[in-house]
């Protein structure tokens, strides 16, 4: 043989001989990475890349502006906690706090301050007063023990920290209430029976906090001068705080005073807040906007993963020839392993950075919907989020490119005479699985904790499984149905179905794709306008929007004289008793035996009970039987609160009130309309058990906008009544939830583009084996018309089963949203599912015309050799 024909690289001089050695080519590593280099940008110019490089930055992008944001509200919090606070740590109670707790923070040398807080009436002292409700805080010297209070001596002044307290006769005030009573710095309000002078403006204050009383407008006084506005006294809700500062060695041993003193439930209603709290309702808040929107980055991140693998897969077939060619002149499989190992780690790279870079931008968009959920000057983000963004990006490419690209890397030299694929394919079986467990890690690391990212990747994985085992189902039995029905169904519908049952696994897997980005697309606009829309429309026009509370008893015939002369014929006060539940059925309660925090919250705070014979009009009892006239204690119980603290008919509770103890069976559960907006109550019992007791009364109707002067004219008449408008309470939630909604909005858009990738790359991940199938049938004689049929028959299949999948699935989810999330009911959506399957078939019809519809007009053969 000559030295030519022994170098001759070509696969017939490489398979020409059996048995004959079979020369093997390794690359240096410089070799390896110009090779890969050459290989990415000829890749690149093909467009072979791009559907991975921008699901790999929109992923990115959504994980790393969620990361990024969390990071600096982290920092901010840990930074800021004390002054959020105004202490070290914190003593919080629903009664005066126990002076043991002040002594012993003395003994140990520690600085205490104390505030009481509660709502109340303010009115103006002008010819005509005005009245508005406010949210009471009295302090005592030294307030706030950490942080600073800043004051302005006017509304549009500039302001400057705070130096003490307000002076004796004197208060400080939001802007807010001055607008709203039309008053100046230098006017004076009327608090309760006591006219004070408006000395400055609160400018910021951070340890408000977002309980329903701090919804109002601010007004802090000296709390020594509490006593003689009269507005404190049975029935009122204040809560009272005991402030401590000092040495972290001497808080710390304090804390261990206070917790020993209340472990167990051993002081009822006694609150503990530290450091690591750092006020505690605006951790909540902001941990619950963080978990939804690193829900959403999430949901980007699982379509992103399906993109990729999808565009992986195409790929991996587009390069199947070339590289099964360069295992024919000898390239060796760890070669080729290290060539494409290289060229995807450079688009990781790439894409994660881009990805970062687009994340960060995000994350002051986001910042700018959430940031003033927290009144604290963020720091800068640290390095993590975005090296946490890198990584995230890797382990996303590589966990589900890398798969289907293994199996070429093996592939045998044979193939380009056979195809065959040897054991290739159980590699990229293995392989797909350490993806799924890599990227179930990164969902867990997302999420920042394991139950959460655990649930997410559980459920899309249960997801897929579902989609896929109804999509390879669907086909079986619509390709048989066709054949058992020749007469009925045309030739392109029997063609379209079997050849979708014949390639039933990539079927599967495109329709499964399809309809997962369909369900993310369909989803967004169920969140966007039918779920917004009932949770707005959950309140009636006319409902009550107006609360009176503290009606003492011989207030009551005044007061319902003055409403039924004022244009309130209807109505009519509810008695209320403050109770603690104290045990359930002998055993005494204890908050540290539940796990849920609302649970804990509502057995170690006092209750408000009623008494009446008949049945709440907004009431129904779906339990038991309701007691009317029947005179022996019983008791009645809401379904949400009896579920939260586990009581069950015929359970006996025990009420402490007022030190006396009350005790009787539950004899029925109500479910009650709150939406209603009417006066309710947790527990309701016959009017012979409570009547006797110390009690106030409430009301609640509906009050026009151009009827406040009557409420001004009863808060003169009664200092005491407290009137609390539900209009800017409910409008300053819905503030709130709109922060959290546009920052929502925003990240969907990442999600919406991911899901646009999904549903291309589902579709086009069969386009070279639809157009080869075309350019054969035509080969074989068939008509124009005959091979369109077949598309259109194809494409309507793929398109209604995964419409009607993704209707289904919004759907459940939709529901589970209203019902979990927004607290309201709502009723199935007929249109959603016919919408879902013509958004489907339009899809994959639209699809299918831009990829095939240069097919029909070319010559069959250059198809085929094209394919």
């Amino acid at each position: 043989m000559s030295t030519a024909a022994k170098d001759d690289p070509s696969p017939r001089n490489a398979t020409h001989k059996a048995g004959q050695t079979h020369r093997t080519v390794r690359l240096d590593f410089l070799q390896t990475a110009r090779q890969a280099w050459r290989m990415t940008a000829r890749d690149w110019r093909a467009g072979e890349l791009t559907m991975l490089l921008l699901a790999l930055v929109l992923a990115v992008a959504a994980l790393s502006s969620v990361g990024f944001l969390a990071d600096r509200m982290r920092q901010g919090l840990a930074r800021d906690g004390r002054q959020m606070i105004a202490a070290d740590f914190v003593v919080r109670a629903d009664h005066p706090v126990d002076p043991m707790f002040a002594s012993e923070a003395k003994s140990l040398g520690l600085q205490t301050a104390g505030t009481t807080i509660f709502p109340s009436m303010i009115s103006s002292t002008s010819a005509q007063p005005l009245a508005r409700l406010a949210a009471i805080k009295g302090v005592t010297p030294g307030y706030p023990l950490r942080g600073a209070l800043r004051i302005a001596p006017g509304i549009d002044a500039a302001d400057a920290p705070a130096h003490g307290i307000p002076a004796p006769g004197t208060v400080w005030v939001d802007a807010a209430l001055l607008d709203a009573l039309k008053t100046q710095v230098g006017g004076t309000l009327k608090v309760g029976t006591r006219a004070f002078t408006v000395a400055g403006v609160i400018t910021r204050e951070l340890d408000r906090g977002f309980s329903f009383v701090n919804f109002s407008p601010r007004l802090m006084m000296r709390a020594d001068e509490i006593a003689g506005t009269g507005l404190l006294g049975y029935g009122s809700r204040v809560t009272y705080r005991l402030l401590v500062a000092g040495g972290d060695a001497q808080v710390e041993q304090f804390a261990q005073f206070a917790r020993a003193k209340t472990d167990g439930g051993k002081l009822r209603g006694v609150g503990l807040e530290s450091l690591s709290d750092g006020q505690p309702q605006v951790r909540q808040t902001i941990d619950r906007a963080s978990h939804f929107l690193t829900l959403v980055s999430l949901l980007t991140a699982l379509l992103a993963a399906v993109a990729i693998a999808m565009a992986a897969h195409r790929f991996a077939r587009r390069h199947l020839d070339g590289c099964a060619a360069m295992r024919c002149l000898g390239v060796s499989q760890r070669t080729l392993r290290a060539l494409f190992l290289n060229e995807f780690v450079a688009i990781g790279l790439i894409g994660s950075v881009a990805g970062v870079a687009l994340g960060f931008g995000g994350h002051l968009v986001l910042l700018s919907w959430l940031g003033s959920l927290v009144d604290v000057e963020l720091p800068q983000p640290s390095v993590w989020p975005a090296l946490q963004g890198i990584a995230m990006g890797l382990v996303l490419l590589l966990g589900f490119a890398l798969p289907p690209l293994l199996p070429i890397t093996r592939v045998p030299p044979v193939h380009v005479i056979r195809r065959e694929l040897g054991d290739a394919q159980r590699v990229a079986y293995a392989a797909y699985g350490v993806g799924v467990l890599l990227f179930a890690a990164l969902l867990i690391v997302a999420a920042g904790e394991l139950k959460l990212g655990g649930i997410v990747a559980g459920g899309f994985a249960a997801g897929l499984l579902v989609f896929g085992v109804i999509a390879r189902a669907a086909l079986w039995a619509a390709a048989r149905f066709v054949r058992r029905e020749r007469s009925a169904a045309g030739v392109g519908w029997r063609y379209a179905l079997a050849s979708l049952e014949r390639r039933s696994g990539s079927s599967a897997l495109q329709i499964t794709a399809l309809g997962i980005g369909l369900m993310c697309l369909l989803l967004i606009g169920m969140t966007r306008n039918d779920l917004i829309k009932g949770w707005r429309d959950a309140t009636p026009p006319d409902a009550p929007n107006q609360f009176l509370i503290d009606i003492q008893p011989d207030q009551r015939a005044g007061v319902l004289d003055y409403l039924h002369a004022n244009g309130q014929p209807d109505a009519a006060l509810s008695p209320m008793v403050r109770a603690r539940l104290v045990a359930i059925n002998g055993h005494a309660v204890n908050p540290d035996d539940y796990d849920r925090a609302d649970a804990k919250r509502l057995v170690d705070r006092e209750f408000n009970l009623s008494y009446t014979t008949a049945l709440p009009g907004d009431n129904r009892v779906t339990q038991g039987t309701w007691f009317g006239t029947d005179a022996k204690p019983q008791v009645s119980i809401e379904e949400g609160i009896a579920k939260t603290i586990r009581v069950k008919l015929g359970d006996t509770l025990r009420f402490d009130i007022a030190g006396m103890p009350v005790e009787a069976p539950v004899t029925s559960v109500r479910k009650v309309d709150w939406n209603s907006f009417k006066v309710n109550f947790f527990v309701l019992m016959p009017p012979e058990a409570l009547a006797d007791l110390p009690a106030t009364f409430i009301t609640s109707f509906h009050l026009p906008e151009s009827g406040q002067r009557m409420i001004d004219g009863l808060v003169a008449r009664y200092p005491n009544v407290t009137a609390i408008d539900v209009a800017p309470i409910l409008a300053q939630i819905h503030r709130t939830l709109a922060q959290v909604i546009g920052a929502v909005q925003f990240l969907f858009l990442f999600t919406l583009a991911a899901g646009v990738l999904v549903l291309y790359a589902a579709l086009a991940g069969t386009r070279d084996e639809r157009v080869r199938e075309s350019a054969l049938l035509r080969a074989l004689g068939a008509s124009h018309r005959q091979v369109r049929s077949v598309q259109v028959a194809e494409f309507v299949a793929v398109g209604a089963l995964s419409g009607l999948m993704a209707a289904l699935g919004a759907q459940g989810i939709g529901y589970v949203l209203a019902a979990r999330v927004f607290e309201f009911h709502i009723d199935f959506n007929p249109w959603l599912v016919p919408a879902g399957v013509v958004a489907g078939i339009v899809c994959a019809g639209l699809s299918g015309w831009l990829s095939l519809r240069r097919v029909l007009a070319r010559p069959a053969l250059q198809s085929l050799r094209d394919a």
